[in-house]
């Protein structure tokens, strides 16, 4: 069982001071040793934004990726050895913008896998640009006069597009962060958490103290998570007050339930006597 001095790298972080990034970090190194679980049974997958670096700062298994493909990448890991407990992060941009499409069609499907969104509202990484969150006349950079288009609800996306888990964190409550990500890598189906992480340097609309002036906590007011109808309802409040916590859960059959094939880990598959040679002739 791994302790949490163990998952510290000598690498510098490199997130400036007050960065949301390191609640959520520090939250999910503490869920890693809640969870008993060893350092090679986890694989985390980042994408590109100024989380990306999260992989650097964990010391187990992490692969970097592109813009946008985090869950693809993290569902071809799980599919390839079902015994890993995958992980992956994400920013706003590089999941609700470029990897929209991955984000729904992973939800419908229920691939056994855990995503972490680090939702800051803004392009930290290119020195502030809006993104698919950004709220209406916020401005930056690229929308001086401020931006127009509402914000996508990515908890009403999830909810849905048949996400078996759908729960929203606040960077700054990292207690209650690390339990939601103790539930969501529990949980049997793919588990989703958007994270509020505000960007101290770029974001001067969404601050630490204007969430604390807004979030309160679903389970403190006996929400029903089981309840679609209801998380629904949860999902669209914003304003003077802003829910987090678990908004819906649900067990169903997970998208390697269906495949039965591939329930053994490819890496436990002998392939010494598997012969190609027909399949590479006819591809000649």
């Amino acid at each position: 069982m791994v302790i949490l001095k163990e998952l510290g790298t000598p690498i510098k972080i490199v997130w400036c001071p007050g960065c949301g990034n390191f609640g959520i970090l520090s939250a999910f190194k503490s869920a890693l040793v809640d969870l008993g679980l060893e350092r090679k049974q986890v694989v985390m997958v980042s994408g590109i934004g100024c989380h990306g670096k999260i992989v650097d700062y964990v010391n187990i298994n992490g692969f970097h990726g592109i813009h946008g493909r985090v869950l693809p990448l993290a569902t071809g890991i799980k599919l390839a050895n079902s015994e890993l407990t995958v992980v992956g992060f994400a920013g706003d941009a590089d999941c609700y913008d470029e990897g929209w499409d991955h984000f729904c069609h992973a939800a419908r499907r229920n691939v056994d896998i855990t995503l972490i969104v680090h939702n800051n509202m803004v392009l930290g990484l290119t020195t502030g640009q809006t993104t698919s969150t950004s709220q209406p006349g916020f401005k930056t950079k690229s929308t001086p006069f401020g931006s127009i288009s509402p914000p996508l609800n990515p908890i009403a996306n999830a909810i849905v597009s048949h996400a078996t888990f759908v729960a929203r964190g606040f960077a700054g409550d990292p207690k209650h962060l690390q339990n939601l990500i103790v539930q969501a890598i529990k949980h049997r189906g793919f588990s989703y958490i958007d994270v509020f992480q505000p960007c101290v340097t770029f974001n001067y609309l969404n601050t630490y103290e204007w969430f604390r002036k807004r979030i309160y906590k679903l389970e403190d007011e006996g929400h029903d998570y089981t309840d679609k109808w209801k998380a629904l309802e949860k999902s669209l409040e914003w304003g003077d007050r802003i829910p987090v916590g678990i908004f819906y859960k649900e067990e169903r059959p997970t998208y390697l339930d269906q495949l039965p094939h591939l329930k053994a880990p490819l890496t436990k598959i002998s392939i010494g006597n598997v012969d190609i040679t027909e399949i590479m002739e006819n591809m000649a």
